[in-house]
């Protein structure tokens, strides 16, 4: 009997270990501030420039910028909707590739400084940074590499009058939470008159590494959109129609993306990133709500609707990558009506799907984790805590998670969260639902990452099973929800 009390009492403490060692991290990891961008998940391009009145996509660079006249600017406006709608911050096109400046540069005569409008005394940076301040938004920056407006666009002192603008800007108007280095350079532009072909080596004339030091000077938590070929915190998605691959690993090699120049494969691996890439550098979506970045008369009917806008919400965050949504201000200075509307119906849309987490109060059993002990158990798995987790030991790199509701319910959506401080892990898994009696496949996925939501044809049931069927390590699942 004394020893089937003690057999019982070291279980007993085998079940609440609390010295079980976490798993090691699968590298390579995000650091904190890349952590903290992809939570936000939602931010808004703004695109605004000489553009907005011309009805052009790319300006030449020869436009008259007295064109630019907003009589009814109000960046307060474009702020209120965006915090309406969700978004965490906003990023706005200072200078886009006509080279015509949003802010009264000192180095530059193009410039809001020098046109009609608002007597030479607008400064349409500020008035958005404060306007996202006011709002509780993120202010961050968009700086076009390429300058078809400057006679020295191509030489050395461009570069030197790109570092200078870069400086003033973070100075001026920081601190930003990201800035957007785009990957169109070079071509034909007026170049101050000479209208002419001018092209160059992206990733050796900007000198990225060095100006990347000038970002990072101001603000380290800063997020830089590079292009993927240099050491930029997050890339571009390899397209601009709102989704990222189904695959979706926040790893690239950059060297092996160089090699790839302009290749159509390099488009693949910016879309669903490389399982054995050996920087984090997770993707972000970026898509305008209208066909065009810039606001045209002509494109009124043609703004993206709520039900196209959730798919572009499952197909990118709902996969793990931040949404970055073009909201384009137009004539008059303001988000026009068509727009705002389809917005807030969208901001409605997600808050009605996923109003109801099913997996409160539900009962949760795992096949195994990690050491037997408490600190990883399936517990934390809808604890709602995002820095608990389970986990498997080491050498489990397949296990199931069960959730039983108290009752049936109508069954949708799926959304699950791997711990990715300790890097991303699972490259394969399923979903099964409980039907009269018996498991039935309903989902069958690859990658996780920080988010991942599935979407199945809506189904009754009070059981609903998560099989991880292939992992790069033991597999560490920080939530999973259910609507």
């Amino acid at each position: 009997m004394r020893s089937i009390i003690l057999l019982s009492l070291f279980f007993a403490f085998a079940c609440k270990r609390s010295d079980v060692l976490p798993p090691s991290p699968v590298l390579p990891v995000p650091n904190q501030h890349q952590v903290e961008w992809q939570e936000k998940e939602l931010f808004a391009f703004v695109h605004f420039t000489v553009n907005t009145f011309t009805g052009k996509e790319w300006g030449y660079g020869d436009e008259n910028p007295d064109i630019f006249d907003p009589v009814y600017f109000n960046p307060d406006q474009w702020a209120k909707v965006l915090k309406d709608a969700g978004f965490k911050g906003a990023i706005l096109t200072a200078k886009h590739h006509d080279g015509f400046c949003l802010w009264p540069s000192q180095f530059a005569s193009h410039s809001v400084k020098n046109i009609s409008w608002m007597g030479g005394k607008g400064d349409v940076v500020a008035g958005l940074k404060d306007a996202c301040a006011k709002h509780g938004l993120e202010f961050g920056i968009y700086l076009s590499p390429w300058d078809r407006n400057r006679a020295d666009y191509a030489s050395s002192a461009y570069i030197e009058y790109y570092k200078n603008q870069l400086n003033e800007l973070i100075s001026s108007y920081g601190p930003i939470f990201e800035i957007w280095f785009d990957g169109a350079n070079g071509g034909d532009g007026y170049y101050g008159g000479a209208r002419e072909m001018r092209k160059i080596d992206d990733q050796v004339y900007y000198n990225w590494p060095q100006t990347f030091k000038i970002v990072r000077s101001y603000n380290p938590k800063t997020i830089i959109r590079g292009d993927a070929r240099s050491a930029s915190d997050s890339r571009w998605c390899g397209n601009e129609e709102g989704y990222i691959g189904e695959t979706n690993w926040n790893m690239v090699t950059p060297d092996s993306l160089i090699a790839l120049g302009k290749d159509k494969k390099r488009l693949e691996v910016l879309n669903s990133g490389d399982e054995r890439g050996n920087v984090w550098m997770p993707a972000e979506v970026d898509v305008s709500i209208r066909p065009g970045w810039f606001y045209h008369e002509s494109e009124d009917s043609l703004v993206k609707t709520p039900d196209e806008l959730f798919d572009i919400y499952l197909n990118s965050i709902g996969r793990g990558s931040p949404l970055l949504l073009n909201v384009a201000p137009d004539k008059r200075g303001l988000i026009p009506e068509p727009d705002v509307q389809s917005l807030l119906l969208w901001k409605k849309k997600i808050g009605d799907a996923f109003a109801n987490n099913l997996t409160i109060g539900a009962k949760v059993t795992v096949d195994s984790y990690r050491g037997k002990s408490n600190q990883f158990a399936a517990v934390n798995l809808t604890d709602g805590n995002k820095e608990t987790y389970w986990a498997t030991d080491d050498n489990i790199i397949s296990s199931s998670i069960e959730l039983e509701f108290e009752k049936p319910q109508q069954v949708q959506y799926v959304l699950i969260q791997e711990n990715i401080k300790l890097g991303q892990r699972v490259k394969s898994f399923t979903i099964e639902v409980l039907q009269n009696g018996q498991w039935e496949q309903v989902a069958n996925a690859t990658t996780i990452g920080y988010k991942r939501i599935i979407r199945i044809n809506p189904v009754e049931t009070e059981k609903v099973k998560i099989n991880i069927t292939g992992a790069k390590a033991c597999p560490v699942i920080s939530n999973i929800e259910i609507y």
